[in-house]
C-alpha cells in the first residue's frame, strides 16, 4: 500500500528574489536577474560576462563560525533555505526532525569550488597548504546534503541527488518516493547552486553561452529563433514533504499534492538530449500520477535556451502533450540555476498554480520555426485555472525529470 505525499513548507534564494512575493512582482514585471559580472573580466578566454546571482543573501546570528564551517556558499544557501521552509511548515525545532522519519534528498552540481580550487593549489604546487578537513567538507560532491542533515540533526535517510541541472527535482522526486513507500514521514528536498566563473566556462566551452554581455536583459532566450545561448545563476530552494495524513493530523498548510514523478536515462550521448526518452519520462510521471496528458494545465519547461536543448525538449513536449497545454521557462527570468533549477521550478511553478497565473516566456518574440509549435505563454503570462502540472528538467548525463503537482483543494 502506498502513501499520498504533500508539500507542507517551501524557501528559496534565487536571481529574482528570495520569497514569493518578490518572486512574483519581478515575473509580473517582466524583470530579468540577469546581470553583467564585472568581476570575471580578470578571467582571459571567457566569453562570456553574463549570471544570475542571489543578492541580499543573509544570514542570521545563529549560523556561527562553528557550525558552519563544513560549509561553502552553496551549502549555506542550502541550509539557510531548508530552515526558512521548515519555519514555513511549522516544523522547525519539532521532534519528527531528529526522530529517525525524517530524510534530506538535495544536490547540486559541484561542491564549493573554492574549496576545489584549494585541492587543486595542492597537486600545482605540491604543497597542501591550509588544507583541512573542512576543506573536504566544503568540496565533496553531497555537500548540501550532509550539512542540512547535521544542522538540523537528521537521523533519516541522506539522498544524494548529485546530478547537474537535475539535481534539485530528483531531490524531489526521491523525497517523494521515500514517504510514498513508507522509509520516511517527513523529507527536505531541493537543489542549490553557488555562482562560479568555471561553469561558465564550460557552458563556454560547448560554445553554449550567452554573449550578449551588454544587453544583460534580452538573453537568455528559451525557444526563440535568436538565441544566442544560456545565461548560468545560483540559488536554492528546499520543499518540505510529509505524508498527507501526517500533515492533516497537525492542522499543516499544505501547498499541493506530488502527484506523481519519473527519472530516467537516455543511455547514449552525455551532453546531447533525446527527445525519444525526454518522452519516455513524462509518460512515465503521468503513469504514476494516473493522469492522462490532457488534464494537465501548464508545463513548467527546462528551456534553457540552447538550440539542441530547446528543439529536442520542444518535440518531445509535443509529441506527449500535443500542441494545446500552456508551457513556459523560468530560466528565461533567472538563467540556468543547475543544481537549484528543479527545486525552483517547481516551487514557482506551484504558488502559480495556487495563484491562478503563470509567468511568461522572457525574450521570446520569435519562435524558433524547428521548435515544435506549443501553446508558449508570451507578454504578460495568462491566468489558468489548473489543477495538475508538470515540472520538467533534463541534465548532462543523459538525466532526465518529470514531476507532477496536484492543487490542494480543502
Amino acid at each position: 500500500m502506498t502513501r499520498r505525499v504533500v508539500v507542507t513548507g517551501m524557501a528559496g534564494f534565487s536571481p529574482i528574489g528570495n520569497d514569493w512575493e518578490e518572486i512574483r512582482g519581478r515575473l509580473s514585471a517582466k524583470q530579468s536577474g540577469i546581470r553583467y559580472i564585472p568581476e570575471w573580466e580578470i578571467y582571459n578566454g571567457l566569453l562570456t560576462r553574463l549570471a544570475g546571482p542571489v543578492a541580499n543573501f543573509t544570514l542570521p546570528a545563529h549560523y556561527t563560525r562553528k557550525n558552519t564551517r563544513s560549509m561553502g556558499r552553496v551549502s549555506l544557501l542550502a541550509t539557510r533555505a531548508t530552515e526558512l521552509a521548515m519555519i514555513d511548515a511549522g516544523l522547525l525545532g519539532d521532534p519528527v526532525i531528529s526522530s529517525g522519519r525524517t530524510g534530506v534528498a538535495y544536490g547540486s552540481s559541484v561542491g564549493s569550488t573554492p574549496a576545489i580550487a584549494d585541492f587543486g593549489r595542492m597537486l600545482i604546487n605540491h604543497d597542501i597548504g591550509n588544507l583541512n578537513a573542512t576543506t573536504y567538507l566544503k568540496m565533496m560532491g553531497h555537500t548540501t546534503c550532509a550539512n542540512v542533515a547535521l544542522f538540523f540533526q537528521v537521523r533519516g535517510r541522506v539522498i544524494p541527488s548529485v546530478s547537474a541541472c537535475t539535481s534539485g527535482s530528483q531531490g524531489i522526486g526521491y523525497a517523494y518516493e521515500a514517504i510514498k513507500y513508507g522509509l520516511q514521514d517527513v523529507m527536505l528536498a531541493g537543489g542549490a547552486e553557488e555562482l562560479c566563473p568555471t561553469e561558465a566556462a564550460l557552458f563556454d566551452a560547448l560554445y553554449a553561452t550567452s554573449t550578449r554581455n551588454t544587453e544583460p536583459e534580452l538573453t537568455p532566450r528559451p525557444f526563440d529563433r535568436d538565441r544566442d545561448g544560456l545565461v548560468i545563476g545560483e540559488g536554492a530552494c528546499t520543499l518540505v514533504l510529509e505524508e498527507r495524513e501526517r500533515a492533516l493530523a497537525r492542522g499543516a498548510r499544505i501547498y499541493a499534492e506530488v502527484g506523481g514523478f519519473a527519472t530516467n536515462a537516455d543511455g547514449a550521448h552525455a551532453t546531447q538530449p533525446n527527445a525519444d526518452t525526454m518522452q519516455v519520462v513524462m509518460r512515465l510521471a503521468l503513469q504514476d500520477a494516473k493522469l492522462e496528458p490532457e488534464q494537465i494545465a501548464y508545463i513548467s519547461a527546462h528551456g534553457t535556451a540552447t538550440e539542441q536543448g530547446d528543439i529536442a525538449e520542444s518535440q518531445a513536449t509535443a509529441a506527449v502533450f500535443g500542441g494545446n497545454t500552456p508551457i513556459s521557462s523560468l530560466k528565461s527570468f533567472t538563467g540556468h540555476t543547475l543544481g537549484a533549477c528543479g527545486a525552483l521550478e517547481a516551487m514557482v511553478a506551484i504558488q502559480m498554480m495556487r495563484d491562478g497565473w503563470f509567468h511568461p516566456n522572457l525574450n521570446l518574440d520569435n519562435l524558433d520555426p524547428r521548435c515544435a509549435e506549443l501553446d508558449y505563454l508570451t507578454g504578460d503570462g495568462r491566468s489558468i485555472d489548473a489543477k495538475y502540472i508538470v515540472s520538467n528538467n533534463f541534465a548532462f548525463g543523459g538525466i532526465n525529470t518529470s514531476l507532477v503537482f496536484k492543487l490542494w483543494e480543502t
